[in-house]
């Protein structure tokens, strides 16, 4: 885990570059959270500022590499350099061996199989560079779009958790679905 917290490394994909945020992509996380959709399915807060943007990027992703708690990617379109998305892994203290993974997509990049793609990235990279056990994901329940991409990039549903994951002061049932070394094809 040393290594990670020196440097996380780009991870890439057929079509999509995932790197660490950094300065440059603040306009891009800005305008991106805008979405209702990402405010609404996720933790980002509402209204999403520029400040909170700037915090992602200069201060969560950052103290998160420092750390190698929470490692965060943003993702690319190879071909023209647009962002697309961010992949999370959310390393848990209580158990070393397990994180838990997280997403959003960009409106205009949705239903190409983007995510999905950089999923399949951030996972193998959880499962055989980390060597963690086990990575689940959660989301509240009624969030379709992020069921699906999980379920194709591999993820076994689980169950729903009730009253279980906490945004903005409200808890929400969730799905959680998990993913293994073993199901890696």
């Amino acid at each position: 885990m040393d290594e990670l917290r020196a440097e996380l490394p780009a991870l890439t994909t057929d079509r999509l570059v995932l790197r660490p945020p950094q300065e440059s992509d603040i306009d891009a996380v800005y305008a991106a959270c805008q979405d209702p959709e990402i405010q609404r399915w996720t933790v980002v807060p509402s209204p999403y500022r520029r400040e909170d943007a700037e915090f992602f990027v200069r201060d969560l992703a950052i103290e998160g590499r420092r750390t190698g708690a929470n490692l965060i990617w943003c993702v690319f379109e190879r071909e023209s350099g647009a962002l697309v998305g961010s992949q999370g892994l959310v390393l848990r203290p209580q158990d070393p061996g397990c994180a838990e993974i997280g997403w959003w997509a960009v409106k205009e990049f949705r239903g190409r199989g983007y995510t999905t793609e950089a999923a399949r990235a951030v996972s193998h990279y959880g499962l055989r560079e980390l060597g963690l056990r086990r990575l689940e994901w959660l989301a509240y329940v009624g969030n379709d779009g992020s069921r699906a991409v999980a379920e194709k990039a591999g993820y076994r549903f689980e169950g729903t958790l009730r009253s279980y994951a906490e945004q903005r002061g409200a808890f929400h049932d969730s799905w959680i679905a998990s993913l293994l070394p073993s199901d890696l094809a």
